[in-house]
């Protein structure tokens, strides 16, 4: 049972909850309705709205319309207008531009090109819209007087700001590759900047709208002109500066590179110019029926002999010669170094064509543009070559000696030769290949004619050195063999060029190397057989020696001295002892010619007596009394006229023999000193010990008596006799 108050209370909580119910109901219906009221007032404003919202489009659209219209038509009258204006501009293009196209592009080429613009829009505008209208003839010569004046322009300004490169530049650059480890970079400058501009603006408008190639060509020519000046510029820079020593470099780079590290400077021509001067003259027999004196300096240990030529005294004999060699040495140094400039001058013009030739064309252009300075390049070489050719056929094969230095420079600059003619015709990269072939080829042939010649040399009496000496064969062919050693690997290419075994295609270092080796070898052995046959023109078998001894001194000295002797080594391994055993030989041979005067002092058929006896002749005549030393017995002998007859001859053969030989030995010559000393001292020490033993044993024989008559020298008069031998001044 729920008690009465609570239900009570609980009744009257509902009944309070109602009743706000009811009025919440209440409130809303109010509300609900308030809203359907103002619904229905929208919606009459809407109609309204849009019923005068369709009068109203109905009233503005067709005004609208009417105005868009009009905007058009005035859009169309402005088109209109704009495009009379631009039409009309045209016919006044060619009147408009006339002043500025006359006075030429000249310092104004941007404003120039404008006006250019201009002429060729007028041109295709006439052209599309009214072909036969006579302004079109008008703007079309306008435009090709504009082209002419900047093709005209283009030749003018390459004619007028391209230069040859001043000669001490393009050594300085050339010394940048040849001398300096740390290379630093030597810009050649073709064009003023400025200048290079407009040319490159001009060449990309005639590219583009000139529709010819024609600028390409004044291009070619005017710099392919200023490019063999240049290289003419350099040959006469070394023909003025013919008396200075070394590469000729700026002395403005040298003292900037004053302690910059350098390579070793490269042998210059000049250095064989003596060697060659001395072979031309052997080569072409021009002795002039004198002896065949050596034409060198005297090598160390020789000693200066006024018989022998040497080259202070050819220099006075052959003045006008000498100078015209000194002109071919700075020939031969200005075509080497006109070799490098090509290289360098032509990969600078290479950098500046490519910024004003288009891409597809700078190949050619540049082929036609090296072509006049490379063909005159190549031409001088094959005249070198044919001045060696015919050289040769008159058997002056020092002309071989000039082709060493050039073909070297060639070779070594040959892999960037070939890379800075990349693209070139194959006619132009084939040039140098074949200049280096036929410098090759006549070298070889060159060099094996010269070996021949050595081996035929003719045996002529007046072209014998009366005293001995040097020949000068020997002279020359040691001193053609040391300016191989100069190029041996030059040398050993030409050599190894001739070659058609399989071995040769290797073109090794080593191979060139036993190549050059065997060459000389054989030039050597040529020379030994000639220098036999030589010495038998000297009836004196001993002149013969010492001519034989001098020449195989001469040739081992000259092998020792220079590096000769490692070159033969490499195919003879016992040269060097063969040749002392030749000297040796001849050294006997020339000490047998003092037998005739050593055989007067033996004792063969001299009276035999007891040592220590004293034989004195008797006053009766023919008597003689012979005492002991110690007088302690006495007895007389008798000393036949036939003994005392061959004391006397003995002694009177030994005097005139000994005259004889050193008056004619006197004459004789060794220039080398320590073999001259040598051969004296034996010889005096063989025949003073032979002179004393023979005095000794008849110091106490009284044979005659007038014995100073006999007895002419004392042993030290002997000896001082023999070391005068070989020494015309004593």
């Amino acid at each position: 049972m729920i008690p009465t108050e609570d239900a009570s209370a609980r009744k009257r909580e509902i009944e309070e909850k109602l009743k706000q119910e009811q009025e919440t109901l209440s409130f809303i219906r109010e509300n609900l309705e308030k809203s359907d009221q103002q619904t229905k007032g929208m919606v009459s404003i809407l109609s309204s709205f849009e019923s005068r919202l369709m009068h109203l489009e109905n009233s503005i659209i067709p005004v609208h319309k009417q105005t868009e219209n009009l905007q058009r038509l005035q859009e169309n009258v402005d088109k209109t207008l704009s495009c009379m204006d631009h039409v009309i501009s045209y016919y006044h293009v060619a009147k408009d531009t006339d002043r500025i196209i006359r006075e030429g592009p000249t310092g104004r080429l941007d404003e120039y090109l404008a006006c250019i613009a201009k002429i060729q829009k007028a041109v295709e505008y006439f052209q599309d819209n009214n072909p036969d209208s006579p302004e079109l003839n008008t703007v079309k010569a306008r435009f090709e007087k504009g082209k002419e004046l900047l093709e005209a322009e283009f030749r003018s300004l390459l004619t007028r700001y391209s230069k040859p490169v001043p000669p001490v530049l393009i050594l300085d650059a050339i010394s940048v590759d040849e001398e300096l480890e740390v290379q630093e970079e030597v810009v050649l400058e073709h064009l003023p900047e400025a200048v290079l501009q407009d040319v490159i603006c001009i060449a990309g408008w005639l590219v583009e709208y000139g529709r010819n190639q024609d600028f390409m060509n004044v291009y070619f020519q005017i710099r392919s002109n200023q490019l063999d000046r240049s290289i003419k510029g350099l040959k006469d820079h070394f023909r003025k500066n013919s008396a200075s020593s070394g590469v000729l470099y700026s002395p403005a780079v040298q003292t900037k590179r004053k302690d910059t590290p350098t390579k070793k400077a490269p042998k210059r021509p000049g250095t064989i110019r003596k060697a060659q001067n001395l072979l031309k003259q052997y080569s072409q027999h021009g002795l002039d029926g004198k002896k065949g004196g050596s034409n060198l300096t005297p090598l160390e240990g020789h000693d200066h002999d006024p018989r022998v030529k040497h080259p202070d005294v050819l220099s006075e004999k052959h003045g006008a010669a000498s100078g015209k060699d000194d002109v071919l040495d700075v020939e031969i140094d200005s075509y080497i170094h006109s070799i490098s400039a090509f290289v360098k001058l032509a990969q600078s013009e290479y950098a500046l064509l490519a910024e004003i030739i288009p891409e597809h064309h700078q190949k050619k252009t540049f082929d036609s543009l090296i072509q006049e300075a490379l063909d005159n390049l190549m031409l001088e070489g094959d005249n070198i070559v044919s001045a060696a050719r015919r050289a040769i056929m008159r058997h002056d094969y020092s002309a071989v000696l000039t082709i060493f230095p050039i073909l070297r420079h060639l070779k070594m600059n040959k892999a960037e030769f070939d890379s800075t003619l990349q693209g070139t015709a194959a006619s132009t990269k084939n040039k140098l290949p074949t200049l280096i072939t036929s410098m090759e080829t006549i070298g070889a042939k060159a060099l094996e004619e010269f070996a021949d010649s050595i081996k035929n040399d003719p045996d002529k009496e007046y072209n014998m050195p009366k005293d001995g000496t040097v020949h000068e064969l020997t002279s020359n062919a040691i001193l053609f063999l040391q300016q191989l050693l100069d190029f041996h690997e030059t040398a050993g290419a030409m050599l190894a060029s001739q070659e058609t075994s399989s071995s040769a295609s290797s073109y090794t270092s080593e191979f060139n190397k036993r190549l050059l080796s065997t060459y000389i070898c054989k030039v050597l052995g040529n020379l030994q057989l000639n220098l036999l046959s030589k010495s038998k023109v000297y009836e004196d078998s001993a002149l013969s020696a010492i001519f034989l001894h001098n020449n195989y001194n001469y040739i081992l000295k000259s092998l020792e001295k220079s590096e000769l002797i490692q070159l033969v080594t490499v195919t003879q391994k016992r040269a060097e002892n063969s040749y002392r055993e030749l000297i040796e030989q001849q050294i006997q041979i020339y000490q047998h010619s003092w037998v005739k005067v050593t055989e007067h002092l033996t004792n063969r058929n001299m009276p035999v007596f007891q040592p220590g006896t004293k034989v004195r002749s008797s006053s009766r005549g023919g008597g003689l009394m012979i005492r002991t030393s110690n007088n302690q017995s006495l007895s007389v002998l008798q000393l036949k006229d036939k003994e005392r007859q061959v004391i006397k001859d003995r002694f009177k053969g030994f005097n005139e023999g000994l005259e004889e030989l050193c008056k004619i030995q006197k004459g004789w010559a060794i220039p080398d000193k320590e073999q001259r000393d040598f051969i004296r001292q034996a010889q005096r020490r063989v025949v003073s010990e032979a002179y004393r033993a023979f005095l000794h044993r008849c110091a106490n024989i009284s044979f005659t008596k007038n014995p100073e008559k006999y007895h002419k020298y004392r042993p030290e008069e002997v000896e001082e006799m023999i070391e005068k031998l070989f020494d015309t001044s004593a």
